[in-house]
C-alpha cells in the first residue's frame, strides 16, 4: 500500500479499481464510440462505456465506467472536455480521475461543470507525480480522499 498526495481539482471520495494508461488519454477517441452507439444513453442496463482508443492498447476496449482513470494527462481534440461533461450527464463517467501531471483547461472544465451542472460525482486529482503512475497497476484497488490524498493498494 502507498499513498500519494495531488491537488483536488473537483472534490469527492471513491474507491475504484485501477485502470491505468501512460499514454495521454485522448477523451474524445476513448468515448467516441460509446457516445455514437448509445452504450452512454442506456442508463437503465448494464453498459460498460468501453474505451475506443484504438492508439492507446493499455485501455482500448476495457470499461471505463466506474473505474479509477490513472494517467498522465489527457490530449487530442478541444471537444474532450465536452466528452467528459457529456458523459457525466449520462451517469456513464469513471469513479475518478487521476492525474500523474498538471490537469489539462479542457479536462478540467468537463469535469468541473460535470460535477457543478450533473449530478454526477467523479473526484478528480491531479499532479500526484510519476512515482504514482509507474506504481499504480490495473486492477489494484485506489481509494481517494477529499483532501487529495490517494492510497493505492
Amino acid at each position: 500500500m502507498k499513498q500519494f498526495k495531488g491537488r483536488v481539482v473537483v472534490p469527492g471520495s471513491c474507491t475504484a479499481e485501477a485502470l491505468v494508461s501512460h499514454n495521454g488519454f485522448n477523451t474524445l477517441a476513448s468515448y467516441q464510440s460509446a457516445m455514437m452507439f448509445g452504450d452512454y444513453l442506456a442508463l437503465g442496463h448494464d453498459t460498460k462505456v468501453k474505451n475506443g482508443d484504438q492508439n492507446n492498447p493499455e485501455v482500448y476496449k476495457k470499461p471505463m465506467m466506474g473505474k479509477a482513470l490513472c494517467l498522465p494527462q489527457t490530449i487530442g481534440s478541444t471537444t474532450g472536455g465536452m466528452c467528459l461533461y457529456t458523459i457525466m450527464d449520462a451517469g456513464k463517467q469513471p469513479a475518478c480521475m487521476l492525474f500523474s501531471l498538471q490537469i489539462d483547461p479542457l479536462a478540467a472544465s468537463g469535469a468541473i461543470l460535470g460535477a457543478v451542472w450533473t449530478d454526477a460525482k467523479m473526484p478528480v486529482v491531479d499532479m500526484l507525480g510519476d512515482e504514482f503512475l509507474s506504481y499504480v497497476k490495473e486492477g489494484m484497488k485506489v481509494t481517494v480522499s477529499e483532501d487529495g490524498t490517494v492510497t493505492v493498494e
